[in-house]
């Protein structure tokens, strides 16, 4: 996921997340039916902060969208991942900007598809999970790992992809640790609360990514000289735009090209659009369809597995166990 996850939420309240997602039900009584072509397309966006922050990097993209689709694009800022998933599958928004795990959920509950990958700066289409202390506290993995409520724990959002499932999956979860039992309390947060936290000393230890870390040397130094990572993830998927599938197909083939062709080629307007891009910390949109993000479906698999056999449920084990063997099945046979 680029920089402009320095975007990326603070988990909203369950209650008020239940809020928005009615309201969202409300205003449009239920799932709209899409009929033909849609004289407007909504753009959903991940931004705690709202559009004062993250309009001006969107709204140009958006923008040139609009131009190339011809029909005019429109944002939606949510704070929420379970809100855009929402939004999503009500069809009021037909497009969007998801992390890897939210993209699953637009999957499987909004009828959405992948139609591009995100590629940063650097050329990368992944990034990793990381766990960080402060500077000098002395906290080791062997620490952490041996628990004993000790700690103040900082975790990400229940639907962060390298805040709370990545770090579960390749670290709590093979030493058999639940985070609740091992250290003394734990608390929900995006990445740069809970940066902010460790570097302050409020919280001992939390999750947060290498892009994070990136953006804190960039916009913050002084903070990120105060943090040091002591674990870092397998990579993972880079976030990636959606569509939803009953989109009108001629006006969905168009928003690809839009994507795929963004920032390419030579010449003035190229130009133009990589500084938008960079702007995003990204290079350029690649082709991608829903199979690049079976890392993130094993992962999902790997936890509902450990929570059937904490729970005895030897059905939910069995059926977690057969989605393993599926997804490593067609990994091992892809080129």
């Amino acid at each position: 996921m680029s920089l402009s996850r320095r975007f990326i939420s603070k988990t909203l309240a369950s209650v008020g997340a239940a809020v928005l997602v009615a309201g969202l039900s409300a205003c449009g009584g239920g799932e709209k039916k899409p009929t033909g072509a849609p004289s407007e397309i909504t753009f959903s966006i991940l931004s705690a902060e709202g559009q004062a922050s993250a309009g001006p990097l969107w709204q140009p993209l958006l923008d040139d969208m609009s131009k190339a689709i011809g029909v005019p694009v429109k944002p939606y800022f949510g704070s929420n991942y379970t809100v855009l998933v929402e939004a999503m599958r009500g069809n009021h928004t037909q497009v969007g900007w998801f992390s890897a795990k939210p993209e699953v959920e637009a999957i499987d509950r909004a009828k959405a598809e992948v139609i591009a990958r995100t590629v940063n700066r650097e050329g990368l289409d992944s990034y990793q999970s990381t766990l960080i202390v402060r500077k000098g506290s002395g906290i080791t993995l062997d620490k952490v790992v041996a628990c004993g409520k000790q700690y103040n724990f900082g975790i990400g959002d229940a639907q962060s992809t390298s805040g709370t499932l990545a770090p579960l999956t390749y670290f709590f979860n093979p030493r058999g640790i639940t985070p609740s039992q091992c250290f003394k309390t734990v608390r929900s947060a995006n990445h740069q609360a809970n940066a902010f936290g460790v570097a302050t000393g409020v919280i001992d230890v939390a999750t947060s990514n290498s892009v994070n870390t990136l953006f804190m040397r960039k916009e913050n130094p002084q903070l990120a000289a105060q943090i040091e990572d002591i674990w870092t993830s397998p990579p993972i998927p880079e976030s990636g735009i959606v569509v939803r599938e009953d989109l009108d197909p001629a006006l969905k083939e168009k928003i690809r090209s839009f994507f795929l062709g963004y920032g390419q080629g030579q010449g003035p307007e190229a130009d133009r659009q990589r500084q938008i891009l960079a702007a995003l910390e990204y290079s350029r949109f690649a082709a991608a369809d829903d199979s690049y993000l079976d890392p993130i479906r094993e992962m999902i698999a790997d936890q509902k597995l450990g929570e059937a056999r904490a729970k005895g449920d030897k059905a939910g084990a069995e059926a977690a166990e057969r989605e393993l063997q599926r997804l490593r099945a067609k990994h091992e046979v892809q080129p």
